[in-house]
């Protein structure tokens, strides 16, 4: 971690915080502890050798610290009260950065492996109630391999399957790649998706009614975009 060789408190703490994916570590730190394949998923183009050692960096700072896991072997990694001071600036760049530098998805970020992470910790599965409930989701704009994901939502959790889990399904949703992450953002409306036809809805009624609770978008995707071109597109 390289210093800027100044004792100015600004100074310190930039040497922390802006070190190259530690806002992006804090940020999935922020929703709740995390083992190590869990918090590479948030950052796939990390390598693990150096999110094992900025972690040690941030633990060694008292940003986080990591805790053995109350049943089976491995850890889990949570935010100190120190790391906790931390979150209200990442979501402040969240805040600018739905304002300020939104534009179309470049190429690089179209990532189904990060929104298919970003669905399974965002969505709220108590939407649909005590039930059992299976949303499959078709990206239409995908090969035959990365076409068909289900999500499993039982016992207030939800599960990313790999393959069809043999339950019925109870919601079937198909979008392109691009559109569902443009929906996921915020930058697409559910209502307008649903009647442009960019997303389809289909199955049962309830888990229908319940898909915008299910979605559960942050308070990030309500933000405007500040550019008015922006805010003229998609």
């Amino acid at each position: 971690m390289r210093g800027y060789g100044q004792f100015c408190p600004v100074a310190k703490a930039a040497e922390l915080f802006c070190e190259r994916w530690t806002a992006l570590i804090i940020r999935d730190l922020a929703a709740g502890g995390l083992r190590f394949s869990e918090l590479r998923r948030g950052v796939p183009l990390m390598s693990p050798t150096l999110l094992a050692q900025r972690l040690r960096q941030l633990a060694a700072e008292g940003i986080i610290e990591r805790r053995p896991l109350t049943s089976g072997r491995g850890w889990r990694y949570q935010l100190t009260p120190a790391g906790q001071e931390f979150v209200p600036l990442v979501e402040a760049l969240g805040v600018w950065g739905r304002r300020w530098a939104r534009r179309e998805l470049a190429a690089a970020e179209i990532d189904l492996g990060l929104l298919l992470w970003a669905m399974e910790r965002g969505v709220a599965p108590a939407a649909f109630g005590p039930a059992r409930t299976l949303v499959r989701v078709e990206f239409t704009d995908q090969s035959a391999a990365k076409r068909f994901w289900w999500f499993l939502n039982q016992d207030e959790a939800c599960q990313l399957c790999l393959t069809d889990p043999g339950f019925p399904v109870d919601l079937y949703l198909a979008s392109s790649l691009v559109d569902m992450i443009h929906l996921i953002r915020g930058d697409l409306p559910l209502a307008r998706a649903l009647d442009d036809g960019r997303l389809e809805a289909l199955g049962d009624a309830a888990a229908r009614r319940a898909l915008k609770a299910w979605l559960n978008l942050g308070p990030l995707a309500a933000i405007a975009p500040a550019r008015p071109e922006v805010a003229a597109g998609l």
